[in-house]
């Protein structure tokens, strides 16, 4: 397994991906396959483009790409110690293959060396034990609940807020 940075020329593979994760976990995610599918290439490049606060790491096996993640730092003066991690997704064939761990632990390895970046958050789908299970052998800690915060099909998710962070002891 091969994980690296996606670029500009990643795009057609991301976007397969992405509409993958859309489809196969509606539940899980801000947005939409039927969004998401009327992106233009351009969009999806200038989504995926790496910057000095943002980058989406990809898995590729020999198949192609199979998971990804985002990473994207706070711009305010008064945030900017703090990074979100977004669009984590492992494809169901590839899952039980610790590749999701191996995204988050390339994610966090880079993120320590972006200058005064001090907590990385995210949020989960309250009832995804897989993925909240993997985030707390990390060290993320749930730091508080978000009710109802999305809804999808008429039902509503919760999502728990979590954080890792970077200086601590207690984490990785």
């Amino acid at each position: 397994m091969n994980i690296r940075v996606l670029t500009e020329s990643d795009a057609v593979v991301y976007q397969e991906l992405r509409l993958k994760a859309l489809k196969n976990n509606p539940e899980a995610f801000g947005s939409t396959y039927e969004r998401e599918s009327k992106f233009t290439q351009q969009m999806i490049e200038d989504r995926i483009k790496p910057t000095n606060n943002k980058f989406v790491l990809g898995a590729f096996d020999d198949r192609g790409i199979v998971g990804m993640v985002t990473f994207m730092r706070e711009t305010s003066p008064k945030t900017i110690h703090k990074a979100n991690i977004f669009g984590m997704f492992v494809a169901p064939e590839a899952r039980g293959k610790n590749i999701g761990k191996s995204l988050l632990l390339e994610l966090i390895k880079m993120a320590k060396k972006c200058n005064g970046v001090e907590q990385l958050n995210l949020t989960v789908v309250s009832e995804n034990k897989p993925a909240k299970k993997l985030y707390e052998s990390l060290g993320f800690k749930v730091y508080g609940v978000e009710r109802n915060a999305l809804k999808f099909d008429g039902k509503y998710y919760d999502e728990d807020l979590m954080a890792f962070y970077i200086n601590r002891k207690d984490t990785i």
